[in-house]
């Protein structure tokens, strides 16, 4: 399984939810996480808590890198969620 085929799933998973996947560029900052999931406060009676998660796809099996921990560690600091995804089942966990 390719990373892409991973990111696809995501992107199907969380359209199912209602949600938005958006790919993200950061000008002057290495090792940010590439993709922004934002899914409805309210969806069915089911309120998420924290509707926006910061993802680091990875092929399965590959982990961040040293300078992509620091920022994801960075982010984590200021209160935002940053998960790392390498997996259909990934993808699942984070999105329960």
């Amino acid at each position: 399984m390719r990373e892409s085929d991973i990111e696809n799933y995501l992107v199907e998973r969380v359209q199912a939810l209602g949600g938005m996947v958006r790919k993200v560029v950061w000008q002057g900052r290495r090792g940010a996480p590439d993709r922004l999931v934002v899914l409805p406060l309210k969806k069915e009676g089911l309120f998420y808590s924290d509707p926006s998660i910061w993802i680091e796809l990875k092929a399965p099996g590959k982990t961040p890198e040293p300078h992509q921990e620091r920022e994801h560690a960075r982010m984590r600091k200021y209160g935002l969620r940053v998960e790392v995804v390498d997996s259909i089942e990934r993808v699942n966990e984070v999105l329960k």
